[in-house]
Protein backbone atom coordinates (compact mmCIF):
# COMPACT_ATOMS: atom_id res chain seq x y z
CA UNK A 1 0.00 0.00 0.00
CA UNK A 2 1.22 3.48 -1.45
CA UNK A 3 1.70 6.06 1.29
CA UNK A 4 0.05 9.51 0.84
CA UNK A 5 2.41 11.58 -0.78
CA UNK A 6 2.96 15.06 1.11
CA UNK A 7 -0.02 17.94 0.95
CA UNK A 8 1.13 20.87 2.41
CA UNK A 9 -2.09 22.89 1.55
CA UNK A 10 -4.16 21.71 4.49
CA UNK A 11 -1.37 23.54 6.73
CA UNK A 12 -2.39 26.73 5.39
CA UNK A 13 -5.92 26.76 7.11
CA UNK A 14 -7.23 28.82 9.48
CA UNK A 15 -7.79 26.81 12.58
CA UNK A 16 -10.94 27.50 14.75
CA UNK A 17 -10.14 30.19 17.59
CA UNK A 18 -9.09 33.56 18.31
CA UNK A 19 -7.52 35.00 15.32
CA UNK A 20 -3.68 35.64 17.32
CA UNK A 21 -4.15 31.94 17.90
CA UNK A 22 -5.03 31.04 14.57
CA UNK A 23 -1.86 33.28 13.32
CA UNK A 24 0.21 31.91 14.78
CA UNK A 25 -1.02 28.07 14.51
CA UNK A 26 -0.72 28.78 10.95
CA UNK A 27 3.03 30.22 11.15
CA UNK A 28 3.71 27.31 13.67
CA UNK A 29 2.43 24.47 10.51
CA UNK A 30 4.05 26.45 7.96
CA UNK A 31 7.21 26.78 9.32
CA UNK A 32 7.03 22.86 9.65
CA UNK A 33 6.10 22.35 6.46
CA UNK A 34 9.31 24.27 5.25
CA UNK A 35 11.52 22.64 7.31
CA UNK A 36 10.71 19.11 5.98
CA UNK A 37 10.73 20.26 2.62
CA UNK A 38 13.98 21.65 2.72
CA UNK A 39 15.22 18.31 4.38
CA UNK A 40 13.67 16.61 1.69
CA UNK A 41 14.88 18.68 -1.24
CA UNK A 42 18.67 18.32 0.18
CA UNK A 43 18.33 15.00 0.51
CA UNK A 44 17.13 14.71 -3.25
CA UNK A 45 19.37 16.38 -4.87
CA UNK A 46 22.53 14.84 -2.76
CA UNK A 47 20.92 11.45 -4.04
CA UNK A 48 20.50 12.53 -7.64
CA UNK A 49 23.76 15.02 -8.32
CA UNK A 50 25.50 11.75 -9.32
CA UNK A 51 23.03 11.04 -11.60
CA UNK A 52 23.06 13.95 -13.32
CA UNK A 53 26.41 14.13 -14.13
CA UNK A 54 26.80 10.84 -15.00
CA UNK A 55 25.75 9.44 -18.37
CA UNK A 56 26.12 5.87 -17.27
CA UNK A 57 23.70 3.55 -15.91
CA UNK A 58 24.27 2.77 -11.97
CA UNK A 59 24.24 -1.10 -11.71
CA UNK A 60 24.57 -3.68 -8.47
CA UNK A 61 26.50 -6.64 -9.11
CA UNK A 62 24.02 -9.33 -7.42
CA UNK A 63 26.23 -12.32 -8.11
CA UNK A 64 28.73 -10.63 -5.76
CA UNK A 65 25.69 -9.98 -2.88
CA UNK A 66 24.68 -13.26 -2.70
CA UNK A 67 28.66 -14.01 -1.70
CA UNK A 68 30.55 -12.23 1.82
CA UNK A 69 31.92 -9.27 1.65
CA UNK A 70 35.90 -8.81 0.86
CA UNK A 71 37.57 -8.64 4.15
CA UNK A 72 40.70 -7.11 3.12
CA UNK A 73 42.74 -9.71 5.32
CA UNK A 74 40.78 -8.91 8.54
CA UNK A 75 39.17 -11.93 10.25
CA UNK A 76 36.99 -11.75 13.78
CA UNK A 77 39.20 -12.40 16.90
CA UNK A 78 38.03 -11.63 20.15
CA UNK A 79 40.83 -13.55 22.41
CA UNK A 80 43.28 -11.15 24.52
CA UNK A 81 46.11 -10.05 23.05
CA UNK A 82 47.89 -8.74 26.45
CA UNK A 83 48.12 -9.30 29.95
CA UNK A 84 44.38 -10.84 30.94
CA UNK A 85 44.67 -12.29 33.93
CA UNK A 86 42.25 -15.43 35.47
CA UNK A 87 39.48 -14.01 37.74
CA UNK A 88 40.33 -14.79 41.23
CA UNK A 89 38.82 -17.42 43.24
CA UNK A 90 37.81 -14.89 45.82
CA UNK A 91 35.65 -11.96 44.52
CA UNK A 92 34.28 -8.99 46.10
CA UNK A 93 30.83 -10.32 46.29
CA UNK A 94 27.88 -11.36 43.74
CA UNK A 95 26.56 -9.05 41.16
CA UNK A 96 22.48 -10.01 40.07
CA UNK A 97 21.15 -7.95 37.09
CA UNK A 98 17.67 -7.79 35.84
CA UNK A 99 17.97 -7.68 31.75
CA UNK A 100 14.42 -5.98 30.38
CA UNK A 101 13.55 -5.49 26.84
CA UNK A 102 13.47 -8.12 24.03
CA UNK A 103 15.74 -10.90 23.19
CA UNK A 104 18.27 -8.83 21.88
CA UNK A 105 18.05 -5.98 24.12
CA UNK A 106 18.25 -8.84 27.35
CA UNK A 107 21.38 -9.78 24.74
CA UNK A 108 23.43 -6.76 24.62
CA UNK A 109 22.43 -6.69 28.91
CA UNK A 110 24.26 -9.86 29.49
CA UNK A 111 27.37 -8.73 27.71
CA UNK A 112 27.54 -5.56 30.10
CA UNK A 113 26.89 -7.58 33.36
CA UNK A 114 30.06 -9.84 32.14
CA UNK A 115 31.76 -6.80 31.59
CA UNK A 116 30.37 -5.30 34.52
CA UNK A 117 31.40 -8.45 36.54
CA UNK A 118 35.05 -8.54 35.07
CA UNK A 119 35.11 -4.91 35.97
CA UNK A 120 33.92 -4.76 39.94
CA UNK A 121 35.93 -8.29 40.61
CA UNK A 122 32.35 -9.96 41.17
CA UNK A 123 31.17 -13.16 40.83
CA UNK A 124 28.14 -12.65 38.19
CA UNK A 125 24.55 -14.77 39.43
CA UNK A 126 23.55 -15.75 35.99
CA UNK A 127 21.62 -12.94 34.95
CA UNK A 128 17.85 -12.52 34.50
CA UNK A 129 15.44 -12.11 31.59
CA UNK A 130 12.61 -10.32 31.71
CA UNK A 131 9.28 -11.59 31.13
CA UNK A 132 8.21 -8.91 29.33
CA UNK A 133 4.40 -7.98 28.58
CA UNK A 134 5.22 -7.91 25.12
CA UNK A 135 6.56 -11.32 24.65
CA UNK A 136 4.65 -13.03 26.92
CA UNK A 137 7.31 -15.44 27.83
CA UNK A 138 9.06 -16.88 30.80
CA UNK A 139 11.75 -18.76 29.71
CA UNK A 140 14.26 -17.48 31.55
CA UNK A 141 17.97 -17.58 30.77
CA UNK A 142 17.67 -21.45 31.05
CA UNK A 143 15.48 -22.04 28.94
CA UNK A 144 16.59 -20.13 26.01
CA UNK A 145 20.76 -20.34 26.07
CA UNK A 146 23.44 -23.24 26.99
CA UNK A 147 24.11 -22.35 30.38
CA UNK A 148 27.00 -25.25 30.27
CA UNK A 149 28.67 -23.54 27.47
CA UNK A 150 27.97 -19.77 28.63
CA UNK A 151 29.75 -20.82 31.73
CA UNK A 152 32.90 -22.87 30.78
CA UNK A 153 33.18 -20.22 27.54
CA UNK A 154 33.78 -17.65 30.03
CA UNK A 155 35.71 -19.63 32.56
CA UNK A 156 39.01 -17.42 31.88
CA UNK A 157 36.78 -13.97 32.21
CA UNK A 158 34.21 -14.18 35.23
CA UNK A 159 33.48 -16.47 38.06
CA UNK A 160 29.46 -17.51 37.42
CA UNK A 161 27.18 -18.77 39.37
CA UNK A 162 23.63 -19.97 38.95
CA UNK A 163 22.31 -18.59 42.03
CA UNK A 164 24.16 -16.80 45.24
CA UNK A 165 24.68 -19.61 47.32
CA UNK A 166 23.70 -19.79 51.54
CA UNK A 167 26.30 -19.12 53.57
CA UNK A 168 26.67 -21.19 56.95
CA UNK A 169 27.85 -19.58 60.46
CA UNK A 170 28.08 -21.06 63.41
CA UNK A 171 26.06 -23.95 62.65
CA UNK A 172 23.03 -21.50 61.01
CA UNK A 173 22.05 -21.38 57.32
CA UNK A 174 20.91 -17.80 55.61
CA UNK A 175 20.98 -16.21 52.03
CA UNK A 176 22.81 -13.24 51.14
CA UNK A 177 19.78 -10.47 49.96
CA UNK A 178 21.00 -8.51 47.58
CA UNK A 179 21.33 -4.80 47.74
CA UNK A 180 19.18 -3.42 45.19
CA UNK A 181 20.58 -0.61 42.79
CA UNK A 182 19.05 1.26 39.34
CA UNK A 183 22.53 2.18 37.51
CA UNK A 184 22.34 5.26 35.49
CA UNK A 185 21.74 4.85 31.60
CA UNK A 186 24.97 4.64 29.77
CA UNK A 187 27.03 4.69 33.02
CA UNK A 188 30.78 5.20 33.00
CA UNK A 189 33.64 2.07 34.63
CA UNK A 190 33.85 4.68 37.34
CA UNK A 191 30.17 3.87 38.41
CA UNK A 192 31.03 0.77 38.93
CA UNK A 193 33.96 0.75 40.29
CA UNK A 194 33.23 3.58 42.89
CA UNK A 195 29.36 2.98 44.17
CA UNK A 196 28.34 0.09 42.95
CA UNK A 197 31.29 -1.53 44.37
CA UNK A 198 31.26 0.32 47.68
CA UNK A 199 27.06 -1.18 47.65
CA UNK A 200 28.82 -4.87 46.74
CA UNK A 201 31.18 -5.19 49.64
CA UNK A 202 29.00 -3.64 52.22
CA UNK A 203 26.41 -6.00 51.95
CA UNK A 204 28.14 -8.98 49.65
CA UNK A 205 25.81 -8.73 46.85
CA UNK A 206 24.07 -6.27 44.73
CA UNK A 207 21.46 -6.59 42.66
CA UNK A 208 20.95 -4.53 39.14
CA UNK A 209 17.66 -3.42 37.83
CA UNK A 210 16.58 -2.00 34.87
CA UNK A 211 19.80 -3.08 33.12
CA UNK A 212 19.41 -2.32 29.66
CA UNK A 213 21.67 0.28 28.34
CA UNK A 214 23.27 0.53 32.06
CA UNK A 215 27.12 0.06 30.94
CA UNK A 216 28.81 3.10 28.30
CA UNK A 217 28.90 1.13 25.19
CA UNK A 218 31.84 3.47 23.84
CA UNK A 219 35.26 2.30 26.52
CA UNK A 220 38.65 2.85 25.67
CA UNK A 221 39.59 -0.52 26.59
CA UNK A 222 40.37 -2.52 23.47
CA UNK A 223 40.16 -5.45 26.00
CA UNK A 224 37.41 -4.87 27.15
CA UNK A 225 35.45 -4.12 24.02
CA UNK A 226 36.28 -7.75 23.04
CA UNK A 227 35.34 -9.27 26.46
CA UNK A 228 31.24 -8.22 25.40
CA UNK A 229 32.65 -9.74 21.62
CA UNK A 230 33.36 -13.10 23.28
CA UNK A 231 30.02 -12.97 25.56
CA UNK A 232 27.95 -12.03 22.36
CA UNK A 233 29.28 -13.80 19.73
CA UNK A 234 30.90 -16.81 21.64
CA UNK A 235 29.33 -17.33 25.05
CA UNK A 236 25.69 -16.88 24.11
CA UNK A 237 24.44 -19.84 22.49
CA UNK A 238 20.80 -20.82 22.00
CA UNK A 239 19.51 -24.06 23.46
CA UNK A 240 20.90 -27.52 21.20
CA UNK A 241 16.80 -27.91 20.39
CA UNK A 242 16.69 -23.98 19.13
CA UNK A 243 20.11 -24.46 17.30
CA UNK A 244 18.98 -27.49 15.69
CA UNK A 245 15.39 -26.72 14.76
CA UNK A 246 17.27 -23.26 13.17
CA UNK A 247 19.77 -25.71 11.41
CA UNK A 248 17.03 -27.85 9.88
CA UNK A 249 14.86 -24.54 8.71
CA UNK A 250 17.98 -23.14 6.94
CA UNK A 251 18.86 -26.23 5.28
CA UNK A 252 15.50 -26.76 3.72
CA UNK A 253 15.71 -23.28 2.64
CA UNK A 254 19.50 -23.97 1.32
CA UNK A 255 18.41 -27.03 -0.44
CA UNK A 256 16.39 -24.91 -3.03
CA UNK A 257 19.53 -22.35 -3.41
CA UNK A 258 20.07 -18.85 -1.86
CA UNK A 259 17.80 -17.52 -0.33
CA UNK A 260 17.72 -13.85 1.92
CA UNK A 261 16.42 -13.10 5.02
CA UNK A 262 13.87 -9.63 5.75
CA UNK A 263 13.58 -8.39 9.30
CA UNK A 264 10.55 -6.59 8.37
CA UNK A 265 10.20 -4.43 11.46
CA UNK A 266 6.18 -2.84 10.59
CA UNK A 267 4.73 -4.10 14.08
CA UNK A 268 2.55 -1.70 16.34
CA UNK A 269 4.91 -1.73 18.94
CA UNK A 270 7.45 0.21 16.80
CA UNK A 271 5.40 2.07 14.66
CA UNK A 272 3.90 3.33 17.85
CA UNK A 273 7.70 3.56 19.00
CA UNK A 274 8.31 5.89 15.81
CA UNK A 275 5.23 8.18 15.76
CA UNK A 276 4.67 6.89 12.18
CA UNK A 277 0.79 6.81 12.24
CA UNK A 278 -0.49 8.66 9.36
CA UNK A 279 -0.67 6.15 6.46
CA UNK A 280 -3.34 4.14 8.47
CA UNK A 281 -6.45 4.46 8.51
CA UNK A 282 -8.26 6.58 11.66
CA UNK A 283 -9.10 3.82 13.90
CA UNK A 284 -5.68 2.38 13.28
CA UNK A 285 -3.81 5.62 14.11
CA UNK A 286 -6.10 5.76 17.85
CA UNK A 287 -4.98 2.01 18.74
CA UNK A 288 -1.02 3.11 17.86
CA UNK A 289 -1.28 6.43 19.75
CA UNK A 290 -3.09 4.67 22.76
CA UNK A 291 -0.29 2.02 22.74
CA UNK A 292 2.40 4.47 22.13
CA UNK A 293 1.15 6.50 25.15
CA UNK A 294 0.54 3.28 27.47
CA UNK A 295 4.23 2.26 26.78
CA UNK A 296 6.09 5.04 25.50
CA UNK A 297 6.87 8.53 27.01
CA UNK A 298 4.73 11.68 25.81
CA UNK A 299 6.64 13.25 22.91
CA UNK A 300 4.96 15.67 19.98
CA UNK A 301 6.06 13.52 16.96
CA UNK A 302 4.90 15.18 13.24
CA UNK A 303 4.72 12.04 10.60
CA UNK A 304 6.02 14.47 7.78
CA UNK A 305 9.05 15.71 10.28
CA UNK A 306 9.60 11.98 11.41
CA UNK A 307 9.73 10.41 7.60
CA UNK A 308 11.82 13.00 6.56
CA UNK A 309 14.59 12.11 8.70
CA UNK A 310 14.48 8.65 7.82
CA UNK A 311 13.08 7.69 11.74
CA UNK A 312 9.57 6.02 9.95
CA UNK A 313 10.17 1.96 9.55
CA UNK A 314 9.89 0.73 5.84
CA UNK A 315 6.76 0.03 4.81
CA UNK A 316 6.30 -3.44 2.74
CA UNK A 317 5.88 -2.29 -0.50
CA UNK A 318 8.81 0.13 -0.08
CA UNK A 319 11.16 -2.62 0.86
CA UNK A 320 9.73 -4.27 -2.34
CA UNK A 321 10.33 -1.73 -4.59
CA UNK A 322 13.89 -1.27 -3.32
CA UNK A 323 14.95 -5.09 -3.57
CA UNK A 324 13.46 -4.65 -7.48
CA UNK A 325 15.30 -1.42 -8.38
CA UNK A 326 18.45 -3.08 -6.75
CA UNK A 327 17.59 -6.16 -9.69
CA UNK A 328 16.31 -8.85 -7.85
CA UNK A 329 13.30 -10.67 -9.29
CA UNK A 330 10.17 -12.33 -8.52
CA UNK A 331 11.80 -15.95 -7.93
CA UNK A 332 14.07 -14.41 -5.29
CA UNK A 333 13.36 -16.35 -2.33
CA UNK A 334 13.08 -14.32 0.97
CA UNK A 335 12.75 -15.56 4.31
CA UNK A 336 10.21 -13.61 6.40
CA UNK A 337 11.28 -12.16 10.58
CA UNK A 338 8.73 -10.63 12.14
CA UNK A 339 6.00 -10.34 14.45
CA UNK A 340 2.58 -9.46 13.41
CA UNK A 341 2.52 -7.20 10.79
CA UNK A 342 0.16 -4.22 12.25
CA UNK A 343 -2.45 -3.91 9.48
CA UNK A 344 -2.42 -7.38 8.27
CA UNK A 345 -2.39 -8.49 4.53
CA UNK A 346 -3.45 -5.04 3.05
CA UNK A 347 0.25 -3.80 3.65
CA UNK A 348 1.81 -7.11 2.79
CA UNK A 349 -0.37 -7.83 -0.43
CA UNK A 350 1.32 -5.41 -2.81
CA UNK A 351 4.92 -6.71 -1.36
CA UNK A 352 3.79 -10.66 -2.38
CA UNK A 353 2.77 -9.88 -5.89
CA UNK A 354 6.70 -8.46 -6.36
CA UNK A 355 8.01 -11.25 -4.22
CA UNK A 356 5.64 -14.23 -3.85
CA UNK A 357 8.33 -16.75 -2.51
CA UNK A 358 7.99 -16.00 0.51
CA UNK A 359 8.42 -18.00 4.23
CA UNK A 360 8.79 -17.38 7.77
CA UNK A 361 9.41 -19.80 10.44
CA UNK A 362 6.07 -21.33 10.84
CA UNK A 363 6.04 -21.97 6.99
CA UNK A 364 8.87 -23.99 6.50
CA UNK A 365 9.14 -25.86 10.19
CA UNK A 366 7.15 -28.72 9.32
CA UNK A 367 7.67 -30.44 13.06
CA UNK A 368 4.47 -27.51 13.90
CA UNK A 369 6.85 -26.66 17.39
CA UNK A 370 6.95 -23.23 16.46
CA UNK A 371 3.49 -22.54 16.04
CA UNK A 372 2.19 -22.25 19.36
CA UNK A 373 5.39 -19.61 20.18
CA UNK A 374 5.74 -17.57 17.22
CA UNK A 375 5.67 -14.36 19.68
CA UNK A 376 8.00 -15.90 22.29
CA UNK A 377 11.35 -15.83 22.88
CA UNK A 378 12.07 -19.08 21.30
CA UNK A 379 10.56 -18.31 17.60
CA UNK A 380 12.64 -14.64 18.15
CA UNK A 381 15.73 -17.16 18.79
CA UNK A 382 15.03 -19.22 15.31
CA UNK A 383 14.37 -15.66 13.54
CA UNK A 384 17.96 -15.02 14.96
CA UNK A 385 19.81 -17.57 13.70
CA UNK A 386 18.03 -17.80 10.19
CA UNK A 387 18.82 -14.34 9.45
CA UNK A 388 22.35 -15.28 10.90
CA UNK A 389 23.36 -17.81 8.11
CA UNK A 390 20.91 -16.66 5.21
CA UNK A 391 23.12 -15.25 2.38
CA UNK A 392 21.72 -11.90 2.38
CA UNK A 393 20.00 -10.42 5.37
CA UNK A 394 18.09 -6.87 5.33
CA UNK A 395 17.13 -5.05 7.82
CA UNK A 396 14.19 -2.28 7.58
CA UNK A 397 14.56 -0.46 10.11
CA UNK A 398 17.63 -0.04 13.10
CA UNK A 399 17.18 0.56 16.45
CA UNK A 400 19.79 0.86 19.80
CA UNK A 401 20.59 -3.08 20.42
CA UNK A 402 16.76 -4.75 18.52
CA UNK A 403 17.32 -7.39 16.69
CA UNK A 404 18.78 -5.40 13.69
CA UNK A 405 21.79 -4.28 15.31
CA UNK A 406 22.83 -7.12 16.82
CA UNK A 407 22.11 -9.46 13.84
CA UNK A 408 24.24 -7.09 11.30
CA UNK A 409 27.39 -6.79 14.12
CA UNK A 410 26.84 -10.70 14.23
CA UNK A 411 26.93 -11.34 10.67
CA UNK A 412 30.06 -8.86 10.09
CA UNK A 413 31.84 -10.75 12.76
CA UNK A 414 30.48 -14.02 11.26
CA UNK A 415 32.32 -13.23 8.45
CA UNK A 416 31.17 -9.91 6.75
CA UNK A 417 28.45 -11.48 4.95
CA UNK A 418 26.09 -9.16 3.33
CA UNK A 419 23.79 -7.02 4.90
CA UNK A 420 21.70 -4.74 2.69
CA UNK A 421 21.07 -1.42 4.58
CA UNK A 422 18.81 0.96 3.44
CA UNK A 423 19.24 4.61 4.33
CA UNK A 424 15.77 5.61 5.15
CA UNK A 425 16.90 9.37 4.94
CA UNK A 426 18.04 9.37 1.71
CA UNK A 427 15.30 7.31 0.25
CA UNK A 428 12.35 9.14 1.35
CA UNK A 429 12.61 12.00 -1.28
CA UNK A 430 12.55 8.90 -3.68
CA UNK A 431 9.51 7.58 -2.71
CA UNK A 432 8.00 10.74 -2.46
CA UNK A 433 8.18 11.86 -5.34
CA UNK A 434 7.42 8.50 -6.75
CA UNK A 435 3.88 8.87 -4.64
CA UNK A 436 3.54 12.34 -6.25
CA UNK A 437 3.55 10.89 -9.76
CA UNK A 438 6.96 11.78 -11.16
CA UNK A 439 8.04 8.14 -11.19
CA UNK A 440 10.51 8.65 -13.79
CA UNK A 441 14.15 7.36 -12.93
CA UNK A 442 12.97 5.81 -9.73
CA UNK A 443 14.67 2.95 -10.08
CA UNK A 444 17.79 4.69 -10.83
CA UNK A 445 17.52 7.44 -7.73
CA UNK A 446 17.55 4.12 -5.47
CA UNK A 447 20.60 2.27 -6.94
CA UNK A 448 22.37 5.50 -6.61
CA UNK A 449 21.50 5.73 -2.89
CA UNK A 450 22.09 1.56 -2.63
CA UNK A 451 25.47 1.70 -4.10
CA UNK A 452 26.25 4.72 -1.85
CA UNK A 453 25.93 2.30 1.56
CA UNK A 454 27.89 -0.74 2.77
CA UNK A 455 26.93 -4.20 2.05
CA UNK A 456 28.75 -6.17 5.09
CA UNK A 457 32.55 -5.46 5.04
CA UNK A 458 35.12 -3.91 7.27
CA UNK A 459 34.15 -0.38 7.99
CA UNK A 460 34.93 2.17 10.82
CA UNK A 461 32.01 2.19 13.26
CA UNK A 462 31.14 6.58 13.50
CA UNK A 463 28.09 7.56 15.38
CA UNK A 464 25.48 6.72 15.71
CA UNK A 465 26.24 3.46 14.71
CA UNK A 466 26.27 1.21 17.51
CA UNK A 467 29.24 -1.23 18.94
CA UNK A 468 27.13 -4.51 18.90
CA UNK A 469 26.40 -3.24 15.27
CA UNK A 470 30.57 -3.09 14.23
CA UNK A 471 32.84 -4.38 16.36
CA UNK A 472 35.70 -3.55 13.69
CA UNK A 473 38.83 -3.11 14.53
CA UNK A 474 38.44 -4.27 18.17
CA UNK A 475 37.05 -7.48 17.69
CA UNK A 476 38.87 -8.42 14.34
CA UNK A 477 42.47 -8.87 13.49
CA UNK A 478 44.42 -9.01 10.46
CA UNK A 479 46.89 -11.00 8.23
CA UNK A 480 49.49 -9.30 7.56
CA UNK A 481 48.58 -6.77 9.85
CA UNK A 482 49.22 -3.30 8.71
CA UNK A 483 49.17 -1.79 12.45
CA UNK A 484 50.77 -4.03 15.77
CA UNK A 485 47.17 -3.38 17.54
CA UNK A 486 46.14 -5.43 14.94
CA UNK A 487 48.18 -8.66 15.06
CA UNK A 488 46.52 -11.81 15.69
CA UNK A 489 46.86 -13.24 19.16
CA UNK A 490 48.93 -16.85 18.86
CA UNK A 491 47.43 -19.73 17.03
CA UNK A 492 47.51 -21.26 21.34
CA UNK A 493 46.26 -18.75 23.38
CA UNK A 494 43.26 -21.09 25.28
CA UNK A 495 46.46 -23.34 26.34
CA UNK A 496 48.05 -19.55 27.58
CA UNK A 497 44.94 -18.89 29.38
CA UNK A 498 43.83 -22.54 30.35
CA UNK A 499 47.46 -22.63 32.16
CA UNK A 500 47.25 -19.40 33.84
CA UNK A 501 43.75 -20.51 35.31
CA UNK A 502 45.16 -23.73 36.49
CA UNK A 503 47.80 -21.55 38.28
CA UNK A 504 51.07 -23.47 36.35
CA UNK A 505 53.74 -21.72 34.09
CA UNK A 506 52.70 -20.23 30.33
CA UNK A 507 53.78 -22.97 27.80
CA UNK A 508 56.65 -22.32 26.72
CA UNK A 509 56.30 -21.04 23.33
CA UNK A 510 58.51 -19.02 22.38
CA UNK A 511 56.15 -16.33 20.66
CA UNK A 512 53.94 -15.88 23.05
CA UNK A 513 56.05 -13.78 25.87
CA UNK A 514 57.68 -11.67 23.75
CA UNK A 515 54.14 -11.25 22.36
CA UNK A 516 52.35 -10.67 25.39
CA UNK A 517 55.25 -7.98 26.55
CA UNK A 518 55.28 -6.52 23.91
CA UNK A 519 51.46 -5.67 23.63
CA UNK A 520 51.88 -5.05 27.28
CA UNK A 521 54.49 -2.42 27.34
CA UNK A 522 52.73 -0.20 24.48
Amino acid sequence: MRRHGYRYSHLLKQPNGGAGGGVKGMFVKLAIAVIVLVICMLSLVTTLKSSTFSPSRSEINLETLWESSASGGWRPSSDPRSDWPPPPKKTNGYLRVRCNGGLNQQRSAICNAVLAARIMNATLVLPELDANSFWHDDSGFQGIYDVEHFIRTLRYDVNIVERIPEISKNGKTRKIKAFKLEPPRDAPISWYTSKALEKMKEHGAIYLTPFSHRLAEEIDNPEYQRLRCRVNYHALRFKPHIMELSKSIVDRLRARGHFMAIHLRFEMDMLAFAGCYDIFATKEQEILKEYRKVNFAKKKLVYEERRAIGKCPLTPEEVGLILRAMGFDNTTRIYIASGELFGGERYMAPFRSMFPRLENHTTVDNTGELAKSTRGLVGAAVDYMVCLLADIFMPTYDGPSNFANNLMGHRLYYGFRTTIWPDRKALTPVFIARENGRASGFDEAVRRVMLNTNFGGPHKRIRPESFYTNSWPECFCQTPAQNPADVCPPKNISEILESRLQGSEIIDDRSIPSYLASLTDK
